[in-house]
């Protein structure tokens, strides 16, 4: 299955590079900005090495097909993609980066002639390595840097610490700058004996999103081919990377043995003053603010060693003082050390404090099995703590807790609010029991699952409150879960498809629209996340692409036989007079729907109607602003510019309640 799926990303990764795909000028303000123009002798240098590159890549393809070494392509994809990259959408930024071109194309060649002797020394190379691999959300290459102690040359076997570095912003951060800086530069920390991991991040989003994917799947490829201690994984960052350590670590607490966040933001409302401004965003909006403010999280890191790091200057001293409180209101105080006199960077005594305590910290690694748990959520995206899940909520966007302790006599107690069902486990047999459990001060006889003495157990809480236990297969009905809980931005963090509509539109002003949205959303998909969208004719979509993509239909159901063989049941009802969600209906040439949903064709995916991404106008903007705009559903008016949507555009959103349904009802502009 890996096979068959890695050779499917390839090939769909080397179609990519070779199409010569057009994109509009980028505008002065965009994401990132236009670049420098090169001369033509440079140009047409550059491109005729790009070509030859891939060649190489394409003779590799063929003659590594079905071997070992057909997993390292990649490696040398990445040297392609950024130069390549970089001549087609206009992104030198710098007069010297056409030199750094020419040093790329002529690593990569050399990669892919090593590779091509069935030879590959950077596998075993020390000090700094660039390495890539295929991306399951569009099939792209994306690169990553990595910090090799020099042990690893002596004893490839033994069990290393790994840090995440998360960088800062850096609107120019090309593939073609990220590859060349992590060639040149070891970055702010490198502890001894430590694999340091310099994720790309896929470009500027402070790790949110897919940026977020990005990070988990360039750890999970290191793991693969590195000696990675699991219980000594670190989360570290600065600036921008402060922000996406902030998120990582909150979210994802049972993941890390230490964060170490540097200045960067916490959360939305305080730090960009949206507050303070009318009009204010609307009230979905704010609700969605709670999938990443790491203030609502803070208490998951009650077991997580975490220590700040701000300048005693540093207006965004500001995300360690709100997450600071935020700690202390649940009874828990915030390591934090402060650069004496400096603004936006590491003073160095701070420094060497910083990373003293911090190594001891990780000295000691992960608790993997922490005596007591206190964990929040607002949404099941994040739904994981260290030996227990979040299955259920009462509602999305309002808070809920787990509470948990395993005692000494193997009893396990955990107290509730807002969640309706959870998971135990994996647990060891020795550390607690099964047939000893109580939620919320009640006995619940479990029904686990054993495997090796280690065993898991499903519960639920019925209507009347009580708890009983449940088999993972139980319910089959309609309801939200980790991974299908919208709201219409989650689509885009997991593999994606964009259907392009082939017959005629319900009218003229509806297909005009839709077209153009569709060019939109793909092209800010290559700009902001540095990846090539798949997109395929609806008659041209296969079985495997509904059992393994979610659907981003575009157009209306006369124009896109996929969206008009589903929209019985659909919470949509549209013909050539209206389209109606709930209480809330129009004209069909003025309003269209944008919405998540899980499709109807396979439940285990979501289908999309017509939206990318919904924060795309913020690209340039704080990444602060790079949040969700759109909740589960929304009719929008199609004849209100892009630009004005948000503000004058949206007729009618709001989301779905835990069964999918509109029982809550829309919510009107």
């Amino acid at each position: 299955m890996y096979r068959s799926l890695f050779s499917l990303l390839l090939a769909s990764s080397l179609l990519a590079l070779r199409l010569d795909a057009a994109a509009p000028a980028p505008r002065a303000d965009s994401a990132p900005p236009p670049g420098l123009r090169i001369s033509e002798t440079e140009r047409a240098e550059l491109e005729k090495g790009a070509a030859q590159l891939g060649r190489e890549m394409e003779a590799l393809r063929a003659q590594t097909r079905g071997t070992p070494e057909e997993r390292l392509l990649p490696d040398v994809m990445i040297y392609h993609k950024a130069v390549d990259w970089a001549l087609r959408y206009n992104e030198f930024f710098r007069s010297n980066e056409t030199a750094l071109a020419r040093t790329l194309l002529k690593q990569g060649l050399e990669r892919a002639r090593s590779l091509g002797e069935g030879k590959a020394p950077w596998l075993t190379a020390t000090g700094l390595v660039v390495r890539g691999y295929l991306s399951k959300i569009d099939g792209s290459v994306q690169p990553y840097g990595l910090v090799v102690p020099a042990g690893f040359a002596s004893d490839a076997k033994k069990k290393l610490r790994l840090d995440v570095w998360l960088h800062g912003r850096d609107n120019h951060l090309s593939e073609l700058k990220f590859i060349g800086d992590r060639q040149r530069t070891y970055g702010e920390f490198t502890p001894p004996d430590t694999i340091v991991l310099h994720p790309y991040g896929r470009y500027c989003n402070a790790f949110k999103f897919a940026g977020e994917t990005d990070v988990f799947e360039a750890l999970e490829h290191a793991k693969k081919n590195y000696p990675i201690d699991e219980q000594r994984l670190a989360i570290r960052g600065f600036s921008m990377g402060g922000a996406g350590c902030w998120h990582l670590a909150a979210h994802h607490p049972a993941v890390w043995a230490g964060a170490a966040p540097g200045a960067g933001f916490a959360e939305t409302a305080i730090y960009t003053r949206a507050l303070s401004r009318e009009p204010k965003p609307a009230s979905w909006e704010q609700s969605l603010w709670h999938l990443y403010d790491a203030t609502d999280y803070a208490v998951n890191l009650f077991n997580l060693p975490t220590i700040a790091y701000s300048g005693e200057l540093d207006k965004q001293k500001q995300a360690a003082d709100v997450m600071a409180a935020a700690l202390q209101r649940e009874g828990l105080t915030l390591e934090h050390i402060i650069g004496p006199k400096v603004e936006h960077k590491y003073e160095p005594g701070a420094k060497r404090e910083l990373a003293r305590r911090f190594d001891e910290w990780m000295g000691r690694g992960r608790d993997a099995l922490p005596a007591k748990i206190r964990f929040t959520t607002w949404t099941l995206r994040y739904n994981r703590a260290a030996w227990f899940t979040v299955d259920g909520l009462e509602r999305h966007w309002q808070r809920a807790r787990v509470d948990g302790e395993l005692n000494g006599d193997r009893t396990i107690r955990l107290n509730t609010s807002g969640v309706t069902a959870l998971t135990l486990g994996p647990l060891p047999e020795r550390a607690a029991s099964a047939e000893r459990i109580r939620i919320n001060g009640q006995e619940v006889s479990g029904r686990p699952m054993r495997s090796g003495g280690i065993w898991t157990a499903s519960f639920e809480q019925q209507p009347d409150g009580k708890w009983s236990s449940r088999l993972g297969n139980e319910d089959s009905s309609l309801r939200k879960q980790p991974g299908l809980q919208g709201p219409i931005d989650d689509a885009f963090t997991d593999r994606f498809l964009m259907v392009r509509p082939t017959g005629k539109p319900l009218n003229e002003a509806l297909g005009n629209w839709a077209e153009n949205e569709l060019d939109y959303a793909t092209n800010q998909w290559r700009a902001q996340f540095r990846g090539d969208a798949t997109v395929k004719d609806d008659t041209a979509v296969t079985d495997a692409d509904i059992d393994a993509a979610n659907l981003i239909l575009w157009g209306d159901p006369q124009s896109n036989q996929l969206l008009r063989r589903i929209l019985s049941k659909l919470p949509l009802k549209w013909d050539v007079g209206s389209v109606s969600i709930g209480s809330s209906s129009g004209a069909a040439d003025k309003l269209a729907p944008m919405m998540i949903f899980p499709n109807p064709l396979n439940p285990k995916r979501y289908v999309v109607l017509n939206s990318g991404f919904t924060f795309a106008e913020f690209g340039p903007d704080s990444n602060a602003q790079q949040t969700p705009k759109l909740p589960d559903f929304a009719l929008v008016d199609v004849s209100v510019p892009r630009e004005r949507r948000l503000k004058q555009g949206v007729f009618a959103a709001g989301f779905f309640d835990e069964r999918w349904t509109l029982a809550s009802g829309a919510s009107a502009r």
